[in-house]
């Protein structure tokens, strides 16, 4: 496969015990290209998302201080650790996985390969359902800002958001050509974490005493705490790290070990400065969307939710990424991204996929919910049990007893976890349905 990855003939991959084999084609989009520094803008254009916005009352609010600091932390170092073991497999067997899906029909065959993509297009589906929901949330709070007639309502932001976004789809051809949409969305980022931990510190300063106590109790308390906890390893959650490191130019592993230490060093540092500041300032009321909860000048929380917006349709097209990719290589999709085929095609395709998106985006509009089920039923599984499983398989050989047995544990503890929040999140999705109505104007 050349630099461009451009050629679709199919290789046959066979799994160890050869009892299946797996098809994967190549790939239309292109690959090999990028710096591992811009790919790590990548990575950090995805934790710094406006879904930063969302986490000091969705992650802190129910667990606290000490559950809140402590599980961030914990959440980024077992994050590195999981994304580092899917980079090293990325060259397993003596060839590039360029696909998620392609590295566990590898390891395992034909039926994992279908069950990963399946776990990986919910994954991707509901982040992307989640920044539209956000993009809308900030388009509407933008209008507030300026008349509060209530003429505006959410579910006609959020269609409004699935529309732009969708015209930024079928403008950028694939993952590579974001180029300098990164520095955007890096600007972007940077706008409205700043406006939010400065007018939050100051409003800090200036308010009485805050109320920190968990909210709820008995049962309700349990659920909640257990749904935040997806929402931990949901701040961290690509889902597609094959995909993105498929883009980065050799050495492949090394580069992609140099993106994930920026990721997880440099790149947490604005999401830790705005959730601890935004829970610091307004304790247990804090709002699910941060801006909702900041004072200060209108002009100033106009340009952070404006920002917002922005940035949630540049971090769309990434995780929208695997799914454009999938199609365009299905059917055949390459050449001049201006060809009236290709073109035409992205309009149809696209457009059609991310209206499907935006419709689920309006249809229920609960952000927390969301990003609780999408870390219990796909971000647990994807990024820590397959992965641990993965790699104990492919290095089985070459494992201590002592680095097996970490691996179980981590198998087992994690798909627990992953039980018990997928049944606090469609409680909790459950109860807020019965709280509002489909289509609500939160």
């Amino acid at each position: 496969m050349g630099r461009g990855g451009i050629e679709l003939e199919t290789t046959k991959v066979y799994d160890h015990d050869d009892v299946a084999d797996v098809e994967v084609p190549s790939t239309a989009h292109q690959i090999s290209s990028d710096s591992w520094f811009q790919v790590g803008f990548i990575l950090t254009t995805g934790i710094n998302s406006a879904y930063v916005l969302g986490y000091s009352g969705t992650v802190m609010v129910p667990l606290g201080w000490t559950g809140g600091v402590v599980g961030l932390v914990l959440a980024t170092i077992i994050s590195l650790y999981a994304n580092a073991l899917i980079a090293h497999l990325h060259e397993y067997g003596g060839q590039r996985h360029i696909r998620y899906r392609d590295l566990a029909g590898f390891v395992y065959g034909k039926k994992a390969y279908s069950l990963t993509w399946t776990l990986q297009y919910i994954n991707l589906f509901m982040i992307n359902t989640g920044y539209i929901i956000l993009a809308g949330s900030a388009l509407k709070a933008t209008y507030v800002l300026f008349r509060d007639d209530g003429l505006l309502k959410l579910p006609y932001c959020i269609a409004i958001a699935g529309f732009v976004c969708a015209m930024f789809a079928i403008c950028i051809p694939h993952l590579s050509a974001l180029g300098i949409w990164l520095g955007f969305s890096t600007i972007f980022s940077l706008i409205y974490i700043i406006i939010s931990f400065l007018l939050s510190l100051k409003d800090g300063l200036q308010s009485p005493p805050r109320d920190y106590n968990l909210p709820g109790d008995g049962f309700s308390k349990v659920f909640t705490i257990i749904g935040a906890s997806a929402n931990l390893v949901f701040a961290f959650n690509t889902g597609m790290l094959p995909e993105i490191q498929a883009t980065i130019r050799q050495p492949v592993v090394k580069n992609m070990m140099n993106a994930l230490y920026f990721q997880f060093t440099v790149g947490v540092l604005p999401l830790y400065l705005v959730t601890f500041t935004g829970y610091w300032a307004y304790g247990s009321s804090t709002s699910v969307y941060l801006l909702n909860s900041v004072n200060g000048p209108v002009w100033v929380k106009a340009l952070a939710n404006i920002t917002a917006f922005l940035q949630s349709v540049i971090a769309l097209h990434i995780f929208a990424s695997p799914m454009y990719e999938f199609l365009d290589t299905k059917y055949g999709i390459k050449g001049s991204a201006l060809n009236v085929k290709n073109m035409s095609f992205r309009i149809v395709v696209r457009g059609g996929y991310l209206a499907f998106n935006t419709f689920v985006s309006a249809f229920l509009p609960f952000l927390g919910d969301f990003m609780s089920l999408t870390g219990a039923i796909s971000t647990f599984p994807l990024t820590f049990i397959l992965a641990n499983h993965m790699y104990l398989k492919a290095k089985k050989d070459k494992l201590t007893s002592s680095q097996k047995l970490w691996h179980w544990l981590n198998i087992g503890f994690f798909s627990i976890m992953s039980i018990a929040a997928t049944i606090a999140a469609i409680r909790l999705i459950s109860v807020d349905s019965k709280t509002y109505h489909v289509f609500a104007d939160l």
